[in-house]
């Protein structure tokens, strides 16, 4: 059985006092909950200060974004080794954000999933549709194009040391929601193409649902079939929230 898991993902927000308060009730809050992997992807200044104040708790650490770079001179950019050096466990690929705001093409993400394994850290590979698109019908062709190309490039047998994360562009810090049959469809498309290349990598392969998660809406989210979890935005800088969210993992 797949085991559920909740990442925050903090993006550009947080100062230490705020992420030393917020981690601390997170922890606290936390306790019992160990059948749900749980990870906080903080903004990269903080990675050292979240990695100590996570070390004697199983809270996971995680990064926002990586470079398809091992090295370089590539001003600004972030290295997979040197996230490794950090104790680094996991990093998001892909997010919706980085693919509009920085042109992110399908094959540079290709490449960051790529680099992220070569540094042993495991990747979540973001993929969603915008409004428009959903709106003429192409949510299957934009969400398996955008896995495709990963798989082109890494092999289906990488996502057996990765993690996929649905995450419609129009829900993304809307407010708006995908309905739990919305999310399941594409987590199940998602899952069944996986199948189709290798049935032992699907039915291990976590794939969280990311767009406005809530407490209210976490529960029947997490209760669809091929839905383990959740990529949490602005929910996980509140932590009341997120560990309501976590919690709904146990329902």
């Amino acid at each position: 059985m797949r085991q559920k898991m909740v990442v925050g993902n903090w993006k550009m927000h947080g100062s230490a006092e705020q992420i030393q308060q917020l981690l601390r009730d997170v922890i606290r809050g936390l306790a019992g909950q160990e059948s749900t992997a749980v990870g906080v992807c903080p903004p990269y200044p903080y990675l050292p200060l979240v990695k100590q104040l996570c070390a004697e708790s199983d809270v996971k650490v995680g990064a926002q974004n990586v470079s398809r770079h091992e090295s370089g001179a590539f001003t600004g950019e972030v290295a997979a080794p040197m996230l490794s050096d950090l104790g680094v466990d996991f990093a998001i690929v892909g997010h919706s954000e980085r693919r509009e705001l920085y042109g992110e093409t399908n094959d540079i993400v290709a490449e960051k999933f790529m680099a992220s394994q070569a540094a042993g850290i495991n990747p979540i590979l973001c993929v969603g549709e915008t409004l428009s698109q959903r709106d003429d019908g192409e949510t299957e062709a934009v969400v398996l194009a955008q896995l495709q190309a990963v798989i082109a490039k890494a092999g289906v047998e990488a996502f057996g040391e990765a993690a996929l994360a649905y995450e419609p562009v129009w829900a993304i810090g809307t407010g708006k929601t995908a309905t739990p049959e919305q999310a399941q469809e594409v987590h199940r498309l998602l899952r069944g193409y996986i199948a189709g290349l290798s049935e032992d990598i699907a039915a291990n392969l976590q794939i969280l649902y990311g767009g406005s998660v809530k407490d209210s809406n976490a529960g029947a989210l997490f209760t669809q079939a091929d839905i383990d979890g959740g990529l949490v935005g602005g929910a996980s800088l509140q932590a009341e929230q997120f560990i309501a969210i976590c919690a709904n993992t146990e329902n």
